[in-house]
């Protein structure tokens, strides 16, 4: 919401559900994936993109709310993403992934604590 609030100037309370979804997401992929950080960050683009679509498909287009709409932007897919935001999504990723693994490894003291599966 806050990308968004800095970005747009505004915002919606499904983009902080979005957003909360989106950073379990790439908490998931860099703790588990075991990846080097570009493909990591390649996956969390994808995911987000992934995730974007699936939620303007219901919040825009089926509830009609018009949260957002990249119509205008070259080669949208049915505006609710773009290749443009897939790329802001890769920096986004970088940075949320650094302090995903800042945050872990301040909250767990082994490397075998911090791979435990969540209960």
């Amino acid at each position: 919401m806050i990308l968004e609030l800095l970005f747009r100037g505004h915002t919606h309370w499904t983009m902080g559900v979005t957003g909360g979804l989106c950073f379990v997401a790439l908490y998931l992929i860099e703790i588990y994936s075991g990846e080097v950080l570009w493909r990591k960050c390649v996956m969390g683009a994808l995911v987000i993109t992934t995730i974007e679509f699936l939620v303007g498909i219901v919040v825009n287009l089926i509830l009609g709310w018009k949260v957002w709409d990249y119509s205008k932007m070259p080669f949208h897919l049915l505006g609710q993403i773009c290749p443009l935001f897939t790329v802001l999504w890769l920096g986004v990723s970088a940075g949320a992934m650094k302090l995903i693994r800042y945050v872990h490894n301040r909250t767990y003291k082994t490397e075998q604590q911090a791979r435990q599966p969540f209960r």
